[in-house]
């Protein structure tokens, strides 16, 4: 099989990190793929050691007609049999591209369309008619496509996000405890996740205002990056802090490479979102053996068997996720051994092996049908 993966650039995110450990583990005899994108970024060092070969192709503008014809020719001189676009506006150029080629058009919807313009909602009403095969992370977010686009549902498929976990279990140690001055005696909480319009930081602020006047001791630490289409996610939650006397208790810390160190030092692992698609933060999380305690959208009720793993509460509801965070305090050891049997489970169904086996699954397939 000849895959080529089509990316928009290659910064860190988690279509680009969700490919990055594909490469690393991806074993198939009669397998070759490379990994065609427009603009470089941080990663590129990071995929070019997999082996996986990388071609840039950058158009000089959004609709670049030469882009599409160099596309084409790259397609065709390298005997591609499948296409497989992580973004609408790749899908769209590798449509065209292939026109006329027996290269097959797979397209992997990775988020919502929310933040979306005019422009790219037309690109996805009009492209998912012409591929040969649409990918969802969950089922709530297939469902809403359908809804909303008319996706036809003999041309999707559900191929749930796998994490590397082997990061998970080699990593180099380093106290977060000392790096920010916390007693060891304090409760160490803490969230993972940029600050963008697709998550909610907001509400666990709230909720730290209400277990700092319950007289808890404690330190969050948020960690992610202040998006820079929108910073007021960041800026209002500190301030908010700020406001109610969290300053000494709450941590913004950035953006951080030290996710498994980070996560395996905490004592509870609090996570709010307004439209994630599958969650790989939460999972993680629950790998690492945390109490997790995650609001109760839809996809994640999905990706945890109906709610049987981790610790639910109301979105947006910060006196249910105090009332279901008190008894964890009262009781730790057995919240931490239910966070064990979580980890095990996730393990079993979230493993980046499990995910390539059904990624090969969907491509032979495609060849064949």
């Amino acid at each position: 099989m000849k895959i080529a993966y089509l990316l928009g650039s290659l910064n860190r995110g988690g279509t680009e990190t969700l490919l990055l450990d594909t490469f690393k583990n991806i074993q198939e005899e009669n397998l070759d793929i490379v990994c065609v994108y427009r603009m470089g970024g941080i990663l590129y060092e990071d995929l070019r050691e997999t082996g996986v070969s990388l071609t840039k192709i950058t158009p000089k503008g959004r609709f670049d007609l030469s882009y599409i014809f160099r596309l084409r020719v790259f397609l065709k001189k390298n005997e591609i049999e499948i296409a497989h676009a992580q973004q609408p506006l790749d899908t769209f150029y590798a449509y065209l591209a292939c026109i006329g080629l027996k290269t097959k058009v797979l397209f992997t919807m990775h988020g919502y369309d929310f933040r979306y313009g005019k422009l790219t909602k037309r690109i996805i009403r009009f492209i998912h008619k012409r591929t040969d095969l649409n990918i969802f992370v969950s089922k709530a977010q297939r469902d809403y496509f359908i809804d909303k686009y008319s996706f036809r549902i003999e041309k999707t498929r559900v191929l749930y996000n796998g994490i590397s976990f082997d990061k998970f279990d080699d990593f180099q140690p380093a106290s977060i405890r000392k790096e920010f001055e916390i007693p060891t005696s304090q409760l160490l909480m803490g969230s993972v996740g940029n600050f963008n319009p697709a998550r909610d930081q907001m509400s666990i602020c709230r909720f730290l205002n209400l277990l700092n006047k319950q007289k808890i001791d404690f330190t969050f630490i948020f960690t992610g990056s202040q998006s820079k289409a929108a910073p007021w996610y960041w800026d209002d939650c500190r301030n908010y802090c700020n406001e109610n006397g969290l300053q000494q208790k709450v941590i913004f810390a950035g953006l951080r490479n030290d996710i498994p160190n980070f996560l395996s030092q905490l004592d509870a692992f609090i996570y709010a979102t307004d439209h994630d698609t599958f969650g790989i933060a939460v999972i993680e999380a629950m790998y690492m053996g945390i109490p997790a305690f995650i609001n109760n959208w839809k996809v994640f009720e999905e990706i945890t068997d109906g709610g049987k793993h981790g610790n639910f509460y109301h979105t947006k509801d910060e006196n249910d996720l105090l009332n279901k965070f008190m008894p964890f305090l009262a009781n730790r050891k057995i919240f931490d051994e239910k966070a064990k049997l979580d980890s095990q489970w996730v393990k079993e169904q979230y493993s980046i092996q499990n995910h390539i086996k059904n990624l090969l699954e969907v491509y032979r397939s495609m060849l064949t049908n």
